[in-house]
């Protein structure tokens, strides 16, 4: 099969989405594909070149500001469909993270263009990426999650609705870009500040001490749960993407019901969002067992850190026959459309 695997882009997320998409064509590879590496920022990565991106690697921190900007002057992204590797792909792996590959900006491209992709449509990745949007959606569903207020606001009404410490982030954007743990109410506007660096909306959201859990969803099935223990109090950009940095447990240590009642949430989360394919929900669940949906992540991770691979493999699924598989629902959804 003719597979291209988008990557790289021009978001906060540039090293990891890499990262991932380079992994994932050597996986699609092995099992005897075509594979083509596409950089959105920069055009087709000749295989020759593969090597010396790879190893590039990620960094402790995600790509500046500055140098993201360049690349947006670059960008292929409004002429994606007509692009030859693109065209010609039976279908398009996306392992693309955050900004306009993760928002439904690309997918809705894709779409006019009739070209085939993994993953989740325009709409609903819309609304995933918009933290406030989605939140409002798994209430809806009956899935909770964490009190939040929308900036600006003032430091006294976070202080009197939500209570201290909070969490502030951009609300469309991932892997903790620009998020910061507020524990003051003198700290609440520079945080403010460094999270409107990365989207034009800013959540404050409380903060709920307990375990970090995760599961992953592939198709229409909740892979096993699994637990993060990061070595900093939240599971920053560090610990996610620096080896060492966090301890992952798959399967987590729960009971048996315990699992299974949050692999149901997960299930009604995705569901509320209209996720296809495949997807990844975060929880925090507090010492009295109750848990709240963070959010829901329409392209996860698929570097070696990265946790749905690692939930697939605790269910028996390798990492090459997670990506084929992944490429064989986006072939099939679209054979229904």
């Amino acid at each position: 099969m003719r597979i291209t695997v988008l990557m790289g882009g021009t978001s906060a997320e540039r090293d990891v989405s890499i990262a991932s998409g380079l992994r994932i064509v050597q996986a699609l590879r092995s099992r005897g594909h075509d594979v083509t590496a596409f950089d959105t920022a920069r055009g087709v990565i000749k295989r020759e070149d593969e090597a010396g991106v790879a190893a590039g690697g990620m960094k402790v921190k995600p790509p500046s500001l500055e140098d993201l900007a360049t690349m947006e002057r670059t960008s292929l992204s409004p002429s994606l469909g007509t692009v030859p590797a693109v065209r010609d792909a039976e279908v398009v792996f996306l392992a693309l993270h955050g900004g306009q590959g993760e928002d439904g900006t690309i997918q809705a491209l894709l779409d006019l263009s009739g070209v085939r992709y993994t993953g989740s449509g325009h709409l609903s990745s819309a609304l995933a990426m918009d933290k406030d949007l989605s939140k409002q959606l798994f209430r809806a569903a009956g899935v909770m999650t964490a009190d939040w207020l929308m900036a600006p606001v003032s430091p006294a009404q976070v202080a009197r609705e939500l209570g201290l410490p909070v969490v502030v982030k951009p609300s469309k954007q991932g892997s903790t870009v620009g998020l910061t743990l507020v524990r003051t109410s003198e700290e609440l506007m520079p945080a403010v500040k460094e999270a409107r660096r990365y989207d034009d909306e800013v959540m404050i959201e409380a903060y709920v001490p307990g375990r970090e859990l995760t599961v992953s969803v592939l198709g229409d099935q909740a892979l096993p749960v699994g637990e993060i223990i990061p070595k900093h109090e939240i599971y920053d950009y560090e610990c996610k993407y620096t080896a060492g940095m966090a301890v992952e447990e798959f399967p987590a240590t729960l009971a048996r019901d315990e699992a299974e009642r949050l692999q149901a949430l997960a299930l009604r989360a995705y569901r509320a969002l209209k996720l296809s394919g495949y997807g990844r929900i975060d929880f925090r669940r507090r010492n009295d067992g109750v848990s709240f949906c963070l959010e829901a992540n329409t392209l996860p991770g698929m570097t070696e850190l990265s946790l749905m691979p690692q939930a697939a493999q605790a269910a028996g699924i390798s990492f090459s026959e997670l990506c084929e598989r992944i490429v064989y629902l986006a072939m099939s959804a679209a054979d229904r459309q």
